[in-house]
């Protein structure tokens, strides 16, 4: 199966001037249709940002966004110091699989914030730098009355790839290195998107 969304849904959110300018371009149109438009296309076109955002055009597959962030966040549990952020990610997978409640995730998010916070409140220590990200992704499963399922997401693949290159670069590799770990981390985070969303 291949999930969809269209143009008139897209331009229905007000996307940037740029990212909109260029999905049209590529996609050889000058307006708006209610063509479907897969978002394995959108994620050729504009990348892994862009078509996160797009996302939240198709609230349907609020299920596959969220694992999708689980997946994320999941990549960087060796991270995690504090078992309440990786209970966020296992209420965050059964939550979108129906099988805990808004109660559960709700409680899994305010245990997970905790958790990220004490982190943070030792970030002057090198290594809580990247147990900090990862903790802030695992929060970020959880969240639901804070932002929809397609925010979710793109928070948790943000701080996923945040936490990967600060503990490779506290793991001594080179700083320079880091743009070259963050673009990795990205293209592992894109295909899984792909496999998830269906490819063309």
């Amino acid at each position: 199966m291949q999930l969809t969304t269209t143009l008139n849904k897209i331009r229905q959110h007000n996307p940037c001037s740029n990212g909109w300018k260029k999905l049209l371009k590529n996609l050889g149109k000058t307006t708006a249709d209610d063509e479907p438009l897969p978002f394995s296309i959108i994620l050729d076109s504009n990348g892994l940002e862009d078509v996160l955002w797009c996302c939240r055009t198709a609230p349907e597959y609020d299920q596959v966004w969220r694992l999708y962030a689980v997946w994320c966040a999941r990549q960087v549990q060796h991270l995690m110091t504090d078992p309440r952020s990786l209970n966020a990610l296992d209420v965050a997978e059964r939550y979108a699989n129906g099988q805990a409640t808004d109660e559960e995730l709700s409680t899994a998010w305010i245990a997970a914030k905790d958790a990220w916070e004490a982190v943070e409140a030792v970030k002057d220590t090198r290594a809580a730098k990247g147990a900090g990200a990862a903790a802030q992704a695992a929060a970020w499963v959880t969240a639901k009355d804070a932002c929809e399922a397609t925010w979710v997401a793109s928070q948790a693949a943000t701080w996923a790839t945040k936490a990967i290159a600060r503990a490779a670069w506290i793991a001594g590799d080179a700083r320079g290195a880091e743009d070259t770990i963050w673009g990795t981390t990205q293209a592992a985070q894109a295909a899984k998107f792909r496999e998830m969303v269906g490819d063309r």
